[in-house]
């Protein structure tokens, strides 16, 4: 019955976190529609968003360090990727693979094929240029990326380490890396207040939708 009650809750917030992203997100595209961007360009919610960005200013050299600390969940990818090549290789099937390890894999596929689309269809561009060019910056994907990625970890490290002092280090330790990198990357100055946003919304949606599917499809490590 718990089981049940955390999935049927996990699954709520999935959906209002998603209707939420999209609401937002066609909200960006309609409301207080101005050029304040670089070279002119259109952005949504013009009026808090320049008014954030004066406020904050621009720390490049917090933008270096963000991205360069974006290395470690894309390391925690690759680990959790060896993690189910190993078990492929010793179980000799695809199937015999620890369920939540599949999962994070479709898991990771979709938070890149959300990427991958808002490259595509851009939204609005940073609020500066970088190396001189105009750069897609809905939602931000450092964001989407930290807060993908090292939350699933923690679900997963949670069930695999046993030590009890260790697991509450770990879990501390990541959530302390999610919080500084929103932050940093928030009050660097190199996107607006509601590409952050965007990002918050869209990560918790699909962490949630892990979460959901995890649970209800996980074997017993």
């Amino acid at each position: 019955m718990k089981k049940k009650n955390q999935n049927q809750r996990s699954l709520w917030i999935m959906l209002v976190a998603l209707f939420m992203f999209v609401a937002w997100t066609l909200a960006l595209t309609k409301v207080d529609l101005q050029p304040v961007g670089p070279e002119g360009t259109v952005v949504g919610f013009a009026t808090i968003n320049s008014a954030f960005h004066e406020w904050t200013g621009v720390h490049m050299w917090l933008y270096e360090m963000t991205d360069w600390l974006g290395l470690v969940p894309i390391i925690v990818v690759l680990g959790f990727g060896m993690l189910g090549l190993i078990q492929l290789i010793k179980r000799r099937s695809l199937f015999k693979v620890d369920s939540d390890i599949l999962i994070l894999g479709v898991f990771y596929i979709l938070v890149m094929t959300a990427y991958v689309i808002f490259e595509i269809f851009v939204i609005n561009y940073r609020p500066i240029l970088i190396e001189g060019r105009l750069e897609a910056s809905y939602p931000s994907s450092t964001t989407l990326l930290v807060l993908c990625v090292m939350p699933t970890a923690i679900m997963q490290l949670n069930n695999r380490i046993k030590n009890v002092v260790l697991r509450k280090v770990t879990v501390v330790s990541i959530s302390l890396f999610i919080v500084f990198m929103v932050v940093c990357r928030l009050v660097s100055g190199v996107h607006w207040l509601t590409d952050i946003v965007g990002g918050v919304l869209l990560s918790i949606g699909l962490v949630m939708l892990y979460q959901t599917m995890a649970t209800r499809f996980r074997k017993t490590i």
